[in-house]
């Protein structure tokens, strides 16, 4: 499917901004009621509000800018969390539970734990993952509406 095609189903695009701690979560229930109002299954959308959640919070924590879209598909919601920062330098790596590269501040908030990609690659029946260090990161998740 072409970028095009996708724009056409776009239900959600939102700006988010590194180190915006006091609007963490905003994102995540703002797409979970725009899910809702669609009639989509609770437990789909228990799943995107997860993976909404741990990427709204990896650009605060990570990025200087970013944006999250959904697009609602006929057969599934696709989610894209695209941002503008540090990058990844060892993807695999940032993949297992428990690897965190926070630093101090951002515990001593309660996040960074090192949670967050495998939540979201967890949470989705696709999973996307690039990054380019100095430039950014990109996800893309995929939940299929009617099973895998």
């Amino acid at each position: 499917m072409s970028d095009t095609d996708y724009m056409r189903h776009l239900q959600g695009r939102y700006e988010v901004h590194g180190r915006d701690f006091v609007d963490a979560g905003l994102v995540s229930s703002q797409i979970k009621k725009g899910l809702k109002s669609q009639g989509i299954h609770e437990d789909i959308i228990r799943r995107i509000a997860v993976i909404a959640f741990e990427a709204e919070v990896n650009i605060i924590s990570y990025a200087t800018h970013g944006v999250i879209s959904y697009y609602l598909l006929p057969d599934s919601i696709i989610f894209e969390a695209i941002d503008e920062g540090q990058g990844i330098e060892d993807i695999e790596l940032a993949l297992q539970e428990g690897y965190s590269t926070a630093d101090d501040s951002i515990r001593e908030m309660g996040f960074g734990a090192g949670m967050g990609l495998a939540n979201i690659k967890k949470s989705s029946d696709i999973f996307e993952i690039t990054s380019e260090l100095g430039k950014g990161t990109r996800v893309k998740s995929t939940i299929m509406l009617n099973g895998k």
